[in-house]
């Protein structure tokens, strides 16, 4: 299992000897956590925030999400929804919010392939 978790998880980006080291090398503690974020609601609250112009909810939301996207080593996700966490951290009015939301559903999709591809081959 190891070397498939690692050639998929660095196929997609993500740091895979980083993560283990966090992880003290448990894949299955690993697997189990990266479901987890699929059943997150901060995703959705995200979007709603956003949409209700509530930045304070909204950063609240996206700092929780890049936090696990970057304990569970997912590069391109954290990368995602940093560009959302820091302009709301530094309470920036901006346009461009539902775009960068779109743009981190797009990969938080990619992201919920590799967990299905990872969980295909075991």
């Amino acid at each position: 299992m190891m070397s498939h978790l690692k050639e998929l998880l660095e196929e997609y980006g993500a740091d895979y000897q980083g993560t283990m080291d966090r992880f003290m090398g448990n894949e299955t503690l690993y697997l189990r956590l990266l479901d987890m974020l699929f059943e997150d609601e901060n995703l959705k609250k995200l979007g709603n925030a956003l949409e209700a112009g509530d930045q304070n909810a909204a950063f609240e939301a996206a700092h929780t999400l890049k936090g696990v996207a970057a304990n569970m080593g997912l590069t391109p996700l954290c990368g995602r929804v940093s560009a959302l966490v820091e302009p709301l951290r530094a309470g920036e009015k901006r346009d461009d919010y539902p775009e960068l939301y779109r743009a981190l559903e797009v990969e938080f999709a990619r992201a919920d392939r590799l967990r299905h591809r990872i969980k295909g081959g075991l």
